[in-house]
């Protein structure tokens, strides 16, 4: 997409791999400064290496002292931060007789709280009448599963549909402030293994194909332009139109 990001500063959660990879890669495309963080240290300085002025932070996105120091290094380094990605996600699945509490409690630590976590401290460093007045814009990772489910996916279905809640409440206590808060809800995204694909897994698809990455960062790139500012609270479901399909067995 041919959107000019120049002279903006994005950060992306969980973007050493897949849709955040793609994520961060567009952005720098189009000319944002971008900063990303992920658990995988040899994959994000891989990214970054190969991206000139792209800043990578090996982080636990589970320990908030961590990412909050992250954030304040780009603050510090650059000035701000115009738009935050939050796609750190796991796909832990489990029966539910198997799933422990920890297991459930840890799904949450990693898919949902950073969601709130970078977004309020985005809003406690714009929290004056100036900073209220700045271009911002946040994005958060959601999923189909959030209104869908297979067995054993409790801590990822619920860690997705509060994502999805989270972000239009985020979009209402951010009403005056010059940030739209908007998620995005992946279907099935193929992440490295196109090639591999049966044809049935494509055609079962309205759009007939299966998903990939760059769909997910141009629609990142879409929702973050200065000129969507009409675009708030909302869940777009990129699934190629497989949520509105009927299917019976």
């Amino acid at each position: 997409m041919n959107i000019d990001f120049k002279h903006k500063i994005c950060f992306v959660t969980g973007a050493a791999q897949g849709i955040g990879r793609a994520v961060v890669t567009a952005f720098h495309r189009a000319g944002a400064s971008v900063a990303f963080c992920d658990i995988d240290a040899a994959g994000g300085e891989e990214l970054s290496a190969s991206l000139p002025g792209t800043r990578f932070y090996p982080v636990d996105v589970k320990k908030e002292k961590a990412l909050l120091a992250v954030m304040d290094d780009i603050y510090k380094t650059w000035g701000d931060v115009d738009i935050i990605v939050n796609n750190v996600g796991v796909s832990l699945f489990s029966p539910l007789v198997e799933t422990s509490i920890d297991d459930f409690d840890s799904i949450l630590a990693i898919n949902l709280r950073p969601v709130f976590i970078t977004s309020r401290e985005m809003a406690i460093r714009r929290n004056t009448p100036e900073g209220k007045k700045r271009f911002g814009r946040i994005i958060n990772m959601s999923s189909t599963r959030y209104l869908q489910s297979e067995s054993g996916t409790e801590g990822y279905s619920a860690s997705k549909g509060g994502i999805a809640s989270l972000t239009h409440a985020l979009s209402i206590s951010l009403s005056d402030y010059n940030i739209t808060v908007n998620a995005i809800s992946p279907g099935w995204i193929d992440t490295g293994h196109y090639g591999a694909l049966r044809p049935e897994d494509h055609t079962q698809h309205p759009s007939g194909r299966v998903g990939r990455v760059e769909d997910i960062a141009n629609a990142c790139l879409f929702l973050a332009s200065p000129e969507n500012d009409f675009i708030n609270g909302q869940n777009i479901v990129i699934d190629g139109g497989m949520t509105k399909k009927m299917i019976y067995e």
